[in-house]
């Protein structure tokens, strides 16, 4: 099945997801579904990944934090889930392509591009894929989205995820679901702290009454999600999102120089030009063989 993105054509993927790496502690999930259809592809194994959701209307403070949250912990190799709403979503969905990282879009609606919602955010689905991550729906390719199939998909939102962030959020945000969901599955919950006058964070705060972890910085997620020397690990930064494309993929295992540049998507003088300054600035080293590994 193929459709119209743009000018090229792009596959709508069919994924089992009883046969995705990526995916086998998401299918824990009582009714995660086994079929799922995507634009783009999923990581080949599993990589740490973080949930960030919160209002559709969020305030400057809520923007701020949810992209210096998602673009910081996009530089560190982690993927960024979220469901291309307005607001806080796609937000974090595009600090995590500012910062070269891969990022993952659940739609409560089908993916092909007659469908998707909002149709604002079509050309930030596009950049998704054509970045390496992709956009995903349980729901049947060409579904129109329905009002309650948004809060049905904040299911799988969770359950794909090791730690759920709530950034900012009203009393009554629709975001709350995806918290609950969190909790439901005992997958980890933080939080941004907001002022307490502030009625955009009044989910929030009531949310750190009830035990979610308070994230003020980076570093609070990663002491949450990912043993010490794991998080050393995920530490390495470059300069350019080139350069933390390649440490990504790196990261994730990938050693192959031919198909590290295949994956990044670029250019062979901008991949050797790239490689030779990670090199150089000692980020990485070479095991022969056009094989590459962190340093």
């Amino acid at each position: 099945m193929s459709i119209l993105f743009g000018i090229k054509y792009m596959k709508i993927n069919t994924i089992h997801t009883d046969k995705e790496e990526y995916l086998q502690s998401a299918i824990n999930l009582a009714d995660f579904p086994k079929i799922l259809y995507s634009l783009g592809k999923l990581p080949s194994q599993r990589m740490p990944t973080v949930a960030i959701v919160g209002s559709r209307k969020p305030t400057r403070y809520g923007i701020e934090v949810t992209h210096q949250l998602a673009y910081e912990l996009a530089q560190r190799g982690i993927v960024i889930i979220s469901g291309l709403a307005f607001g806080v979503d796609s937000i974090a969905h595009r600090a995590a392509l500012e910062a070269g990282g891969s990022t993952i879009a659940v739609l409560g609606g089908g993916v092909d591009t007659s469908v998707i919602y909002p149709r604002a955010h079509l050309d930030l689905a596009k950049q998704i894929v054509q970045q390496g991550g992709a956009v995903i729906s349980e729901y049947e390719p060409t579904s129109t989205p329905l009002n309650w199939q948004f809060l049905e998909r904040n299911r799988l939102i969770a359950a794909m995820a090791d730690i759920v962030i709530v950034t900012e959020a009203a009393k009554r945000s629709g975001s709350l679901s995806t918290a609950t969901h969190a909790l439901n599955l005992g997958i980890e919950l933080g939080v941004v702290p907001g002022g307490i006058y502030s009625p955009m964070s009044a989910g929030t705060n009531a949310l750190i009454k009830q035990g979610a972890h308070v994230i003020t910085s980076v570093q609070d997620v990663l002491d949450v999600i990912m043993p010490a020397e794991k998080a050393q690990t995920s530490l390495v930064l470059g300069q350019t999102p080139e350069e933390n494309t390649i440490l990504r993929l790196l990261t994730s295992g990938e050693r192959d120089g031919e198909l590290i540049q295949a994956k990044s998507g670029l250019e062979t003088s901008k991949f050797l030009e790239t490689i030779t300054m990670l090199e150089i600035n000692g980020l990485i080293k070479p095991l022969g063989g056009n094989q590459w590994t962190i340093h």
